[in-house]
């Protein structure tokens, strides 16, 4: 029944960094973790400490509430399709010098 659980977990976190187009050193990043410790937690499978989980919450900018309510994507905007979801993510990606180009490229585009 652990195991359940704590694939569950790390399912979870999957599936944020998925939505999130995210990589386990961006998480890191954002939730003020050492990379190593995410990629040991994933590489051994085990679950993070609730403090650790706490941290990876508050980069995903979510509560441990929101986390733990598998039937709903915390991350998502439910007024968007999920192709305008999809392309909201991957711009906020962006470095400000290519979302300045992504934005020059849209209008070239509009006036056609």
């Amino acid at each position: 029944m652990i195991y359940i659980i704590e694939q569950d977990v790390l399912n979870r976190i999957q599936q944020l960094l998925e939505f999130k187009h995210w990589t386990l050193y961006k998480l890191a990043k954002e939730s003020n973790l050492a990379y190593s410790s995410l990629n040991n937690i994933f590489n051994r499978q085990t679950c993070p400490t609730v403090v650790t989980l706490e941290k990876i919450c508050k980069g995903f900018n979510i509560s441990l509430s929101e986390f733990f309510s598998f039937d709903t994507n915390p991350l998502r905007d439910e007024s968007l399709t999920f192709e305008q979801q999809d392309l909201l993510n991957s711009y906020n990606e962006l470095s400000s010098q290519d979302k300045l180009l992504l934005q020059a490229y849209l209008k070239g585009l509009r006036k056609k």
